[in-house]
């Protein structure tokens, strides 16, 4: 439901002392009874961050929902050619509004901050993240899909990244943004010999199932061409419930840094103590 408008907030939260609050009772009714119409005087104002888009998927057989959110410069006459970079945002529905919100803020042309370059910010909707994100097939005693992250990698770079190269004003710069286990779909896509993403984002990646044996032995099978990209792992501090994910993602960053060997490390790992 929309906010009221700064004016009726003002009426409602006026400094009013509290012996005569009773006495606007009738007024509070009366503009209860109105909020209906408020909210409907203000729908044409609405603001709009996105829009949505299907694509079918022949390497998935299944059509997946994406949204697209455009920065404000896109359309402006003074910057026809520009071509911008993306950021594909895994888990779609539950992170593309805040985070379009967010760059917009740090980047637009009008009233953001400019910290940051603009960017088009793709958010890609999710249908299985058991099967698409996770690498391997894990047993357990329940029957389940997992291992499907090379199949979903492969949609991604061979199906919809060419379809928003087509579509957008693209550059040749992608970031690839993922919580949770798209944080581990992110690190996965990150140790992959070939990969269109230039920078990867992984938000307390869930490397449950990554014990020191198999972190060792993605690291020591992986190509030294993963270390021309960026990573970023941030850890957030959930207390004791979150202490083994967390050695694992400090486990796996000094082994990395280990297997790099040079004074050229494009990784970072950031501990949010005060942050859950």
């Amino acid at each position: 439901m929309r906010r009221l408008s700064r004016r009726s907030l003002y009426l409602l939260h006026k400094n009013t002392p509290a012996n005569v609050m009773k006495n606007r009772i009738p007024e509070i009714l009366l503009l209860l009874l109105l909020l209906p119409q408020l909210i409907l005087a203000q729908s044409s104002q609405e603001t709009i961050v996105g829009n949505k888009h299907t694509i079918h998927s022949d390497i998935l057989n299944e059509t997946r929902e994406y949204w697209v959110g455009l920065p404000d410069s896109y359309d402006h006459v003074t910057v026809q050619n520009k071509r911008y970079p993306l950021l594909l945002v895994l888990d779609g529905p539950s992170h593309f509004r805040y985070i379009t919100g967010m760059l917009s803020s740090m980047s637009a042309m009008r009233y953001g901050t400019r910290r940051i370059p603009e960017m088009i910010v793709v958010g890609l909707a999710s249908t299985n993240c058991e099967r698409d994100f996770t690498p391997d097939k894990i047993v357990t005693k329940r029957k389940n899909d997992t291992g499907g992250a090379d199949q979903f990698l492969d949609f991604v770079e061979d199906e919809l990244l060419p379809e928003l190269q087509e579509k957008y004003q693209l550059s040749e710069y992608s970031i690839l943004f993922g919580h949770s286990l798209g944080g581990l779909f992110a690190v996965h896509t990150y140790l992959q010999e070939e990969s269109n993403f230039d920078a990867l984002l992984a938000i307390d990646p869930s490397f449950g199932t990554w014990d020191a044996e198999k972190i060792d032995a993605k690291i020591e099978a992986m190509s030294d061409r993963s270390f021309d990209r960026y990573l970023y792992i941030a850890t957030a501090n959930w207390g004791t419930r979150n202490l083994g994910n967390r050695d694992r993602h400090v486990r796996f960053f000094e082994a990395l840094r280990k297997r790099n060997g040079s004074d050229l490390f494009r990784a970072r790992l950031e501990y949010f103590e005060n942050e859950n």
